[in-house]
């Protein structure tokens, strides 16, 4: 069974950086597409970019372009998201996903999600 877990979560001041992970167990991340998404209070879930198995990556939303990217660390079965210049309409919580596909967009397995606060 394959279960996503994302950290790196928490309260950061605008202009921050903070790098998310996603870890797998039940599946070799490296092998599929892993994607990135938010959903913050009073809105519906919306999706920020994802990683295909050739290394390719998809922004959705071009508010993050900028300042997000999206990485593997094969060793260690996690993929991360870099959010650099932080503000405060980033807060949200944040989730990973995959559907045990080779390309984007991912849409099967969640993670539980990790909070981000960006506030002064």
């Amino acid at each position: 069974q394959v279960q996503l877990v994302e950290s790196g979560g928490g309260l950061v001041q605008p202009g921050g950086s903070l790098r998310l992970s996603c870890t797998g167990s039940g599946a070799t991340l490296d092998y599929y597409a892993v994607g990135w998404f938010r959903q913050a209070p009073g809105k519906e879930r919306e999706a920020l970019l994802c990683i295909s198995i050739r290394e390719r990556r998809e922004y959705y939303l071009d508010s993050v372009k900028e300042r997000f990217t999206i990485f593997r660390d094969g060793a260690k079965n996690t993929v991360y998201l870099q959010m650099n210049s932080l503000k405060p309409e980033d807060t949200a919580v944040y989730y990973c996903a995959t559907d045990l596909s080779y390309s984007c967009p991912v849409n099967d397995y969640w993670g539980q999600g990790t909070q981000v606060t960006v506030s002064s």
